[in-house]
């Protein structure tokens, strides 16, 4: 996904996305990176899949393959935003300390 300077790396191969997939889930459960990154993980991530779903489009076993990915991705994008629907609750009674939003474990990618 990112590479050491902070750079997109283009998704190229299904190995990179199905890999990918599972980066883009643990870098959203991430407490370092900020709301922004992972905007900007998600947005990356989801146009190089449509660009590759379009190269292979022709390809019936590679088509199926990038849309299980697509499916995945889906879900995700739903229960991040059924997560974002229910305000973050205090867990500290400090001012101005929230809880950062987890990913529920439904969205955790199958293996």
């Amino acid at each position: 996904m990112f590479d050491k300077s902070g750079q997109w790396k283009h998704l190229e191969t299904f190995d990179d996305f199905d890999n990918g997939l599972s980066d883009l889930i643990e870098f959203w459960s991430s407490e370092t990176a900020t709301q922004a990154m992972k905007d900007v993980a998600f947005a990356h991530f989801k146009e190089d899949l449509d660009a590759a779903t379009l190269q292979w489009i022709d390809n019936k076993a590679k088509s199926k393959k990038y849309a299980a990915i697509a499916q995945e991705l889906t879900e995700f994008e739903e229960v991040l935003k059924e997560d974002t629907s229910v305000p973050a609750k205090t867990e500290s009674k400090e001012p101005g300390a929230t809880s950062s939003p987890k990913v529920p474990a439904k969205a955790k990618k199958k293996v």
